[in-house]
């Protein structure tokens, strides 16, 4: 983000986060990551948290600093360099964190969250399925209810730390009846490791590696009640509201291809080609007109989206949608046009571009895909334009020769013109 669009606090907390990405994250750091010789990287998660850095949004109290959406995109966009895997973990107390510092109770606050950010505990999202994917509220991992506690039965696959968390939030069935609403079949349960709760699987990524992602599996876990988030068969209120720090973190994190713009950038005021250094052809040097350009419109909308939450307005979720799947696609065509200027040397692991390109490709599927994000802001849009309050000027009443019989017809509009041909023996 730049800093005239960020307030002085902001500004100041984007400054930590680079100094912290410069100075405390080495190279060789990543190059495990890459290799999978790093699980989980918990020593990131707790450097952040010794440094304030980790849920930043949240009450002092719990451990945050009661800051701005606008200001957490500006922290986001500088780790979003380090990799999509570190910036997820990163991310994810804004995720979980918002589940337990929206619907929790007090005493969840107080064991779950203010440790989580202190770095002491690490926290995970167990909401896909094998047989779900975006069809989230056809959830078929179980948990029933006996007197004081929950027996939890099922799977979730595609969870960013399901090697590494200490504790996870699961969406699971809790109401059976066949009849029931979509919206009523859910809870969110807070389920800690232990007995019963097992990572069978860890995924081999293309990208993204070293965060742990894998299959978690349930077996007559025993869930206390009290590890309920939210009411009973209320989690479609809960994911409805974690959507938006998913889905904008997704979108902040994914600034961080400015790392690869700008090595593409150095690189080509270095390299030389026919005497002269290869920025100084229109070729090379359009490709980063455009990539800045992308980028550039993608930090705008997304700090949009952001501002927009922060300040509870009506069309937040449209632009918080609009955000994600812009700044993804932006980010996929940043990181491609840095690879072209590179040319070969950059598809080689001699410069990590190619890392870069592998993690982003990710970000258009993880957090609702590209296509169920078109599916949001369609039907959103839809709705502002035609909701009855609508009051600004409408077009189709400037037509030059206007043309009743061309006009649109209703269902309405129909019924009665077939009426009126009946009574007229037409």
């Amino acid at each position: 983000m730049y800093d005239f669009m960020l307030t002085p606090e902001a500004r100041e907390l984007k400054k930590e986060v680079r100094n912290f990405v410069r100075e405390e994250i080495s190279s060789d750091f990543l190059r495990k990551m890459d290799k999978n010789e790093i699980t989980y990287p918990r020593e990131f998660v707790e450097k952040l948290a010794a440094k304030g850095l980790f849920g930043v949004r949240f009450p002092k109290k719990y451990g945050g600093r009661e800051m701005s959406w606008v200001a957490e995109m500006a922290a986001i966009e500088e780790i979003g360099c380090l990799g999509i895997a570190l910036g997820c973990a990163h991310a994810m107390p804004s995720i979980v964190g918002e589940a337990l510092n929206t619907f929790g109770t007090e005493e969840q606050k107080e064991k779950y969250l203010k440790p989580y950010l202190q770095g002491k505990l690490v926290a995970a999202e167990a909401l896909t399925e094998p047989r779900g994917g975006s069809d989230f509220f056809g959830a078929m991992t179980k948990a029933d209810l006996h007197g004081d506690h929950f027996i939890l039965n099922g799977e979730k696959r595609f969870v960013v730390g399901a090697e590494g968390a200490d504790f996870f939030i699961v969406y699971c069935r809790t109401n059976f009846d066949a009849n029931a609403h979509k919206y009523s079949r859910l809870s969110l349960l807070l389920v800690e490791r232990s007995e019963g709760v097992s990572t069978d699987y860890l995924y081999g990524l293309m990208g993204c590696r070293g965060g742990g992602t894998g299959r978690l599996v349930f077996r007559d876990v025993k869930v206390p009640k009290e590890n309920l988030i939210g009411e009973l068969h209320g989690g479609a209120l809960c994911f409805n509201r974690m959507m938006i720090p998913e889905r904008l973190t997704s979108a902040g994190g994914c600034l961080g291809v400015w790392g690869s713009l700008d090595l593409a950038v150095r690189y080509s005021n270095r390299r030389r080609a026919f005497g002269k250094e290869i920025r100084k052809y229109q070729g090379v040097s359009f490709k980063v007109a455009d990539a800045i350009t992308r980028l550039d419109a993608a930090r705008a909308i997304t700090y949009m989206a952001a501002r927009a939450v922060d300040e509870n307005y009506t069309n937040m979720r449209r632009l918080v949608s609009e955000a994600k799947s812009f700044s993804t696609k932006a980010a996929w065509d940043v990181v491609n046009l840095a690879m072209q200027i590179m040319g070969g040397i950059g598809y080689t692991e001699v410069y990590p571009i190619e890392r870069s390109l592998r993690d982003t490709r990710l970000s258009m599927i993880w957090t609702g895909t590209t296509e169920i994000m078109n599916l949001m802001i369609q039907h959103e849009y839809y709705n502002e334009i035609l909701n009855e309050s609508y009051d600004r000027r409408k077009m189709e009443d400037d037509a030059m020769s206007p043309d009743e019989s061309e006009r649109c017809f209703t269902d309405d509009d129909m019924m009665r013109i077939h009426d009126e041909g009946k009574a007229g023996g037409d």
